[in-house]
């Protein structure tokens, strides 16, 4: 370590090493950015090593492949003499917790222990009263109020993820958490009746709360009323229920990200996106419209500042060419892995330089009068589309290959008919259509003469008809 004594933020990676033993002295008075000795199962020889030494990062989880050992509180003795501002200690095994076990870590800002075992945290915990962040992900917490929140007065970051065990919300766990920022409880089977006004009581100051792939919630009107700073909302995978014909939204007047991605959420209600005004973010794939049309009165069309839309495996079949005439800062569409035909284009025509996902659809045909509104977006992106390459749909191709810097995917961007171009990637395909459309040109004038003689000989036989009776 003597070769090192001059460096400074250092970050040293001894990741793998079974350290067995440090001189006495090798780290003292070094300063490091992240420090990583994981996979050594003795801490104890770690932290004593590591006397004198200033941490930013520490990392000492262990690994699947290696044999669980019981911490002991004795264990983290060395840390008082040392500075620590993260620690994580994933993957170790915590049998026993006592209200003593964590008293040296008075300084530190974020703990991590991840899969330790974990399935209650005594109140009363003393030397973590100034903690920030806190991860306790993949446990075997059966309740939230099992953590004790009331030792961790300053946390800022939560994080509860993928718990073993279904995790019940209980009522105001975390009402002593009143600086709480950020909370992650996705992947713990919660399932509630009643979501959320309950649960995150005194959460005034929440502004990220993940609550996806979980089970079933049911929200009533105004369902985080107790979380009025939300920014971001995830919600995905996990079933909802608006019990109320009003939104459960209403009062997140902050609210800029909201993913309700495969939530299976009734959207044919058109109070269901009121009180959002600073939406920017709505993430609606694998939720279905009624009858997979989007109408001219839907539930978007109080999202005056969206930018962001995705309504990919949506199961949509058209949309209202007024649709989105109030969402005039959109800068972002996925209608991808829909039923959509062409049609469906002229929604978007008085959006200008977005980003255009209609992959995977069943537009086959573009017709003229739908060029200009491909042209003013910034990328599009056609690609597993049953595309038309004859001449038939000519003014689209010609346009295809004088637009290749506004489309993406292009080697996926294939023809569909006719059966001998099958497979072939629309920027190779060329048609000679000219006579073609002379042809049709002729056919037209022919039948417009055609029917102008025909009403003048109606006419004729009419005036006839009348003159003989």
């Amino acid at each position: 370590m003597s070769s090192l004594q001059q460096a400074t933020n250092l970050s040293l990676n001894l990741n793998g090493n079974d350290i067995a033993g440090i001189e006495l002295g090798a780290f003292d008075s070094a300063v490091f950015q992240s420090l990583n000795f994981g996979g050594t199962q003795n801490l104890l020889v770690i932290f004593k090593g590591l006397k004198n030494s200033t941490i930013q990062s520490l990392w000492l989880g262990t690994f699947e492949d290696m044999d669980d050992e019981d911490i002991s509180p004795a264990v983290f003795e060395g840390l008082c003499e040392m500075s620590v501002e993260s620690i994580n200690l994933q993957k170790h095994y915590f049998f026993n917790i006592s209200s003593n076990t964590f008293h040296c870590f008075s300084g530190l800002q974020e703990l991590d222990l991840t899969a330790t075992h974990l399935s209650e945290l005594p109140s009363g915990l003393v030397g973590l009263s100034t903690l920030k962040k806190l991860v306790l992900s993949a446990n075997k917490f059966e309740n939230l109020c099992q953590i004790s929140a009331s030792n961790f007065p300053s946390l800022t970051h939560l994080s509860i993820k993928g718990n073993t065990k279904r995790l019940e919300l209980g009522t105001g766990c975390l009402e002593n958490l009143e600086n709480l920022r950020e909370l992650d409880l996705s992947h713990d089977d919660i399932e509630t009746s009643d979501c959320c006004n309950l649960q995150l009581r005194n959460l005034s100051h929440l502004q990220s709360l993940n609550l996806s792939y979980n089970e079933p919630l049911s929200l009533k009107t105004e369902a985080f009323k107790e979380c009025p700073q939300l920014e971001l909302l995830d919600l995905a995978f996990t079933r909802l229920k608006v019990k109320d014909a009003q939104s459960p939204f209403q009062n997140l007047h902050l609210l800029k990200v909201l993913n309700l991605s495969h939530s299976l959420l009734d959207i044919s209600s058109e109070q269901l996106f009121d009180g959002l005004p600073a939406l920017q973010h709505l993430n609606l794939q694998g939720n279905h419209f009624p009858k997979g049309n989007i109408q001219k009165t839907n539930s978007l069309q109080t999202l005056g500042r969206l930018e962001i839309l995705v309504l990919s495996f949506c199961d949509l079949s058209s949309i209202d060419q007024h649709a989105f005439t109030s969402l005039k800062m959109m800068n972002h569409v996925d209608l991808s892995h829909n039923r959509l035909t062409s049609s469906s284009i002229e929604a978007l025509s008085h959006l200008k330089g977005i980003y255009l996902n209609l992959a995977s659809n069943r537009i086959s045909i573009i017709l003229p009068s739908l060029l200009p509104i491909l042209s003013q977006q910034r990328t599009i992106n056609l690609r597993q589309n049953p595309l038309d390459c004859t001449c038939s749909n000519i003014y689209f191709l010609e346009w295809y290959k004088e637009n290749m810097q506004k489309l993406e995917d292009t080697e996926d961007t294939l023809c569909e008919n006719p059966p001998l171009l099958r497979g072939v990637r629309l920027s190779d395909v060329t048609l000679s259509c000219s006579m073609a459309a002379v042809g049709i040109f002729f056919l037209i004038v022919f039948l417009l003469v055609f029917a102008i003689l025909l009403i003048f000989a109606v006419k004729y036989f009419l005036r006839w008809k009348y003159q003989h009776i």
